[in-house]
């Protein structure tokens, strides 16, 4: 029988058993060649794999071969004839794995690709659709028998149906078009949109990416903004390894409410670093390093030193934690009330006309008040303050007046004769009072003794003493300058307050600083606004004016406890004014009672005189009378005592007579 070249496909549309029947030898035909096939590729296959391993292993053999002569054997000798055999057998073993390689190649590209090609490519072809016409027949097949069970009447039905069906599918067709075609067109004017947006956000990062790339960009192109609450940025940490041995590990910084957070890199998430609410922040040299500055904890047992890219970046991470610092973020509109602190620190060196004008309306008011008595807080000043705020600030701080940063003592320099009396000594001094000498000073003996952690701000000379807004404008002063100077170093030390004067300790060493005397402090007061700052006025004798008296006042910050040593310093000089009050009303009644016993000795001495006059009147009574003679020439003899009672007597006149 000849063999069949192909399948008549224009018999194909008639689908007659004949042609069914050819079809299904070719089927057949094609599943026996593509079991055989499956054979003869699994045959092929193991060649390959066998040749493969044959090469693996000649070129292994080959390998151990030459390191022959590398191994050391214990008992073994250097034998060189096995060794140049050995490796002469190398070599021709090298040469048979070369070979077994490309008769490996050979067979890959000559006898598997070809085989591999036809069986996935043509006889899986055939075999699925084989498949998908067998499952086509059967569903045509079905249809075919459930198309023929209809009756005629089910059939106009039907094709009712299909009638109402295709009008209801024209409308709700014609809508859903409608709404798809203005959908396609919002989404698109949204894709257009969006692709503006990105484009300007494109624009906006390549301008803002411009200082990244350079170390210290131009102020005027890029200006510090000092009204920032929140910042994030890479920073270099300082960490120690020793005592003097340090290393800067680079990571993320970021604010996050009160709190300063580090990740390093490849971290899912953020850790806490330290606690910034009510800390202090400032600038500091550290080993030949630029911009780094310092941040110290609430209770100043932590720090931290970190170190910034830029000078910009630098003053900003100041001023982000000095803001956080101050709680500003806890507000609503936190930047807002930021720049309102900043502008007034700026605005507060510049004098007000209109204050200047109420206060020229109201100068002869304002000199022939008489002095009022100092209070212990700002809030206690409230029903002054509307007197006294029309001072000008001219009247206040004299325009040319120096400002003091650091602890210096004024004795030290300006005023050599009152050390004593300020206490500048040195000596190391316990905070709570308790001596370890013998000798025992005024302050130990003090019943009141508080502690504050303060920083100092700066102090300055003032001309009135007599109002709390002398203490406002140095506030405001002090904070402009150091604001506009950068000057961000605060010295750190704790405040005694004692019922006999107010001393500035160092931590460290608890050597008293400055000693102020209590009688001297005339005023203090707290700032309006920020509770942590608060100030005292001290009148010393001597100073800058040409007058006697002078006044400085002292501006410190707190950790949010200025109320609270303004009310403890005026606590201290109740005590010392009822302690003064008691002294004098003591030494009064000493004075009475040395009165008393006075008069009571003087009445004794009178009272005895008195006694003294009537026994010599007595005396002079009874000598006075004539003495009777008998008549036989006899005398009276006169007793001792009498005699001598005569005596007192005539001594008793001769007193009488001079007095």
């Amino acid at each position: 029988m000849p063999g069949i070249d192909k399948l008549p496909i224009e018999e194909t549309l008639e689908d007659s058993p004949q042609t069914r029947s050819l079809l299904g030898v070719f089927e057949e035909d094609a599943t026996a060649i593509s079991n055989y096939m499956n054979q003869l590729y699994q045959a092929m296959h193991r060649i390959y794999d066998a040749q493969n391993e044959l090469s693996a292993a000649t070129h292994l053999t080959s390998k151990l071969l030459k390191e022959y002569e590398k191994q050391r054997f214990p008992l073994g000798g250097d034998d060189e004839v096995m060794s140049s055999t050995l490796q002469q057998f190398s070599k021709v073993i090298d040469e048979l794995s070369s070979c077994h390689a490309v008769l490996s190649t050979q067979l890959a590209d000559a006898m598997m690709f070809p085989i591999t090609q036809f069986k996935e490519r043509d006889l899986k072809e055939i075999l699925t659709l084989k498949e998908v016409f067998q499952i086509a027949s059967n569903d045509h097949d079905a249809a075919i028998n459930r198309y023929s069970r209809l009756s005629k009447k089910r059939e106009n039905d039907k094709i009712s149906f299909f009638k109402m069906g295709s009008e209801n599918l024209n409308e709700q067709l014609e809508e859903f078009l409608t709404n798809i075609g203005t959908s396609v067109q919002n989404v698109r004017r949204e894709m257009d949109n969006d692709v503006e947006t990105m484009q300007q956000t494109i624009e906006d990062l390549e301008v803002a990416s411009d200082p990244l790339y350079v170390p210290d960009p131009d102020p005027t192109k890029f200006p510090v903004n000092r009204n920032l609450t929140r910042k994030a940025g890479y920073l270099n940490a300082r960490n120690k390894t020793g005592l003097v041995s340090s290393t800067w590990d680079r990571q993320f910084y970021f604010t996050q409410g009160g709190n300063l957070m580090s990740q390093a890199r490849g971290d899912v998430a953020g850790g806490l670093a330290m606690d910034i609410d009510n800390c202090s922040v400032m600038a500091v040299d550290c080993e030949d390093r630029r911009y780094c500055f310092q941040i110290t904890s609430f209770d100043g047992k932590k720090s931290s030193i970190l170190q910034a890219e830029s000078k910009k970046d630098h003053e900003e991470w100041i001023c982000t934690i000095n803001n956080i610092s101050k709680q500003i973020y806890l507000s609503e509109n936190p930047e807002e009330i930021a720049a309102r602190v900043n502008q007034s620190a700026l605005e507060a060196v510049t004098p007000s006309p209109s204050f200047q004008q109420r206060h020229e309306s109201l100068r002869p008011a304002a000199q022939s008040r008489p002095p009022t008595a100092r209070t212990s807080s700002s809030g206690s000043l409230g029903s002054e303050s509307t007197n006294l705020a029309a001072l000008s600030l001219d009247s206040l701080v004299a325009p040319d007046t120096p400002i003091q940063f650091d602890i210096i003592s004024p004795v030290c320099e300006d005023q050599p004769g009152q050390a004593k009396a300020f206490g500048q000594g040195g000596r190391r001094t316990n905070p709570f009072g308790e001596s370890g000498g013998g000798t025992k000073s005024e302050t130990e003996d003090s019943i009141l003794h508080q502690l504050f952690i303060v920083r100092f701000l700066g102090s300055m000379e003032v001309k009135s003493d007599d109002s709390p807004d002398v203490v406002y404008e140095t506030m405001r002063q002090i904070l402009a300058a150091r604001a506009i100077h950068n000057i961000f170093r605060m010295t750190e030390s704790h405040l005694l307050v004692s019922c006999d004067c107010l001393k500035l300790i160092d931590p460290q060493t608890q050597v008293t600083r400055l000693t102020f005397p209590l009688p001297s402090v005339v005023l203090y007061a707290t700032h309006q606004e920020n509770k942590r700052l608060f100030g005292f006025v001290l009148r010393t004798s001597g100073g800058r004016s040409e007058s006697n008296l002078s006044s400085v006042c002292y501006i410190f910050e707190s950790n949010n406890e200025g109320e609270k040593i303004c009310d403890s310093v005026g606590l201290a000089k109740q005590i010392a004014l009822h302690a003064e009050l008691d002294r004098r009303a003591s030494e009064k009644q000493k004075e009475i009672e040395r009165v008393k016993e006075k008069q009571q000795k003087e009445l004794s001495k009178q009272k005895q005189i008195e006694k003294d006059l009537e026994e010599q009147s007595r005396l002079i009574a009874a000598s006075s009378r004539p003495n009777q003679a008998s008549s036989e020439g006899q005398f009276v003899v006169l007793s001792s005592s009498q005699s001598e009672e005569s005596d007192l007597g005539e001594e008793g006149k001769k007193r009488e007579s001079e007095a």
